[in-house]
């Protein structure tokens, strides 16, 4: 089996992490080998840095938010992602670098350039094969947030933030159309699961009848 390196983004509430339970859900019963993991988090490191990063008490300025989100990132490269691609997984992960160059770059205004050369090193240049972004309108998207209780740091941020973002996102989407599966968040739950098991059956070369069962 071909290694597939998949990556979920999109801005608060878009419904990335119910997308990929889906997605993993179909995979196993495809009886294919894949890893699941989270940005930040998915190591011990990670998951400390990412209980500072979403803590709605921390004040935390724009580029040490960054910093600590690269070495997260690098950790979880170096102890899940390349191990698991080495074996020939399909590895999910709930964010990863675009998340920075919307959030940190868009969002906060911190250098695109100094962003990507920093993720570079912190990566080793490993990249998505496929990138899903949920694109969803901001308002709706903090309002789903707020339902699942407390605002963590990031959704507690202003309505402009988070349209920044997402034009972040979006701009990242067209610099990249061979990478990126744009979907509308705003869709049906089932319907989204769909599109993206379809498009990850073509990039796994999946006989028809599995890619859309």
């Amino acid at each position: 089996m071909t290694p597939l390196f998949l990556t979920f983004e999109g801005p608060e509430g878009a419904g990335k992490s119910t997308q990929l339970r889906h997605l993993a859900a179909r995979l196993a019963a495809a009886g294919l080998p894949h890893t699941v993991t989270r940005e930040p988090g998915g190591t011990p490191l990670g998951t400390r840095v990412r209980g500072v990063l979403l803590d709605p008490a921390l004040g935390i300025d724009p580029l040490p938010e960054f910093l600590l989100y690269s070495a997260s990132r690098a950790q979880l490269v170096r102890e899940v992602l390349r191990p698991a691609l080495a074996r020939g997984e399909v590895v999910l992960c709930d964010r990863y670098a675009d998340s920075s160059l919307a959030y940190q770059g868009a969002g906060r205004g911190l250098d695109p350039g100094f962003l990507q050369a920093v993720t570079a090193a912190a990566t080793g240049g490993l990249t998505p094969d496929l990138t899903v972004l949920l694109d969803l309108d901001p308002a709706l998207g903090l309002r789903r947030a707020a339902w699942r209780g407390q605002p963590d740091r990031l959704e507690q941020a202003d309505l402009a933030f988070h349209e920044r973002v997402r034009r972040g996102f979006l701009a990242l989407a067209a610099a990249e159309p061979g990478r990126f599966l744009v979907l509308d968040a705003a869709r049906d739950e089932a319907e989204l699961a769909e599109a993206i098991w379809r498009a990850v059956g073509e990039r796994l070369n999946l006989p028809q009848e599995q890619a859309s069962g």
